[in-house]
């Protein structure tokens, strides 16, 4: 009954009587290897890994009980099943034998009929447990793979709608990707410093990101002829876009209310409601104040002004970045959060290196567009 694809068993017993005679026993099975010795054990180890030792208690230099703790303790054999096969038969010898971690505990002398089936039913268990735990790895590498796909198109979706309601224009991913990278600065060196902490922890960065696009949903109410006007906005004019805080809220919500909830669509709505709040209370819509504003808002805040600064408008040239950063700076304790100022102020250089970067992709995509035209 030779074959590649036995079961490999090794027996440890200091006795050459009991090793011959439980070779012979299970030759047929099995594929067995004869050890005299826990050091041979351990020698074997190094370039075999058994599907199952049988290991003797009373040997010299080092004994099973002290064989299977070194065992247990090495992560590559961790998992191997023991069974005692011993002389033994005190019920605490049995206990001690089980509470180190062995799978089972056969007394000599012992049948050799029942002795197989015994090792024939672990390692059964012992193959099945096998098969489980590789199902389970395939099955949560499928599921994080389904996972990121489905991330990957909530993305792409949240994305495009957001940039068609913020663009409006053939250049796409210019301010949905700034405010994203203005964001995550702030938040890694708000964790850094220690700043807001308590808030901060148990965030999902990833979560974080996939919300920001969202902030401005509302605006896709707005009318193109207000959005785009090239002069100054009429009072009446500016409560109409000032409405798109609550309309986007609203979106968000029936998101909520039509799919599953989850921490990215309660970070969008956060944001997309008190954005456009300011520190002293003279925002917008509920007139919030200091720490009353949500810490998610008063960080996209700063991203979407320093953002709206240094871009072009219907309505303004673009700021140089120096420039917008002072703006910032001076509206701290006025428009903005004091401690996020003091942030803004050490990354600064960091928001300039990114819209730059943003605004040289953009000139490019022109570029090549008016190429293909």
């Amino acid at each position: 009954m030779q074959g590649l694809n036995r079961q490999k068993v090794m027996l440890v017993d200091d006795n050459i009587a009991n090793l011959t005679a439980g070779k012979n026993m299970l030759k047929d099975f099995y594929e067995v290897f004869a050890l005299p010795s826990v050091n041979k054990l351990f020698e074997f180890l190094e370039n075999v890994t058994p599907d199952l030792i049988l290991l003797d208690i009373d040997m010299p230099a080092i004994n099973g009980y002290e064989a299977i703790k070194i065992l247990k303790k090495d992560k590559r054999f961790a998992e191997i099943p023991v069974i005692f096969v011993t002389a033994r038969d005190e019920e605490a010898s049995e206990l001690e034998g089980l509470a180190l971690g062995a799978i089972d505990y056969i007394t000599k002398p012992f049948s050799a009929p029942l002795l197989l089936k015994r090792i024939e039913n672990h390692l059964l268990i012992q193959k099945q447990r096998n098969e489980l735990n590789e199902f389970n790895v395939n099955l949560l590498k499928m599921v994080k793979e389904k996972t990121a796909e489905v991330y990957d198109l909530q993305t792409i979706i949240i994305n495009t709608v957001a940039d068609l309601v913020e663009c409006r224009d053939d250049v796409t991913g210019g301010h949905i990707g700034r405010t994203q990278k203005y964001m995550q600065l702030v938040v890694e060196q708000l964790i850094d410093d220690g700043v807001y902490a308590e808030q901060t922890y148990g965030w999902s960065m990833d979560f974080l990101l996939l919300s920001a696009p969202l902030h401005d949903v509302g605006k896709i109410s707005i009318s193109d002829a207000i959005l785009n006007k090239p002069g100054r906005l009429t009072p009446e004019e500016y409560d109409i876009v000032k409405t798109h805080v609550v309309k986007g809220v609203e979106v968000i919500q029936r998101m909520e209310k039509y799919g599953k909830a989850s921490d990215f669509l309660k970070h969008a709505e956060i944001m997309a409601m008190t954005h456009h709040e300011k520190w002293d209370g003279s925002g917008y819509p509920n007139g919030l104040k200091g720490l009353d504003i949500p810490l998610e808002g008063r960080i996209m805040a700063i991203a979407d002004v320093y953002d709206a600064l240094i871009s072009v408008r219907p309505y303004k040239k673009a700021i140089p970045a120096g420039e917008a950063a002072q703006i910032i700076i001076d509206g701290s304790g006025t428009h903005f959060d004091p401690e996020l100022i003091n942030i803004f102020k050490k990354l600064q250089d960091q928001f300039a290196s990114i819209a730059q970067e943003s605004n040289e992709i953009i000139i490019m995509k022109m570029a090549e567009g008016e190429k293909s035209q």
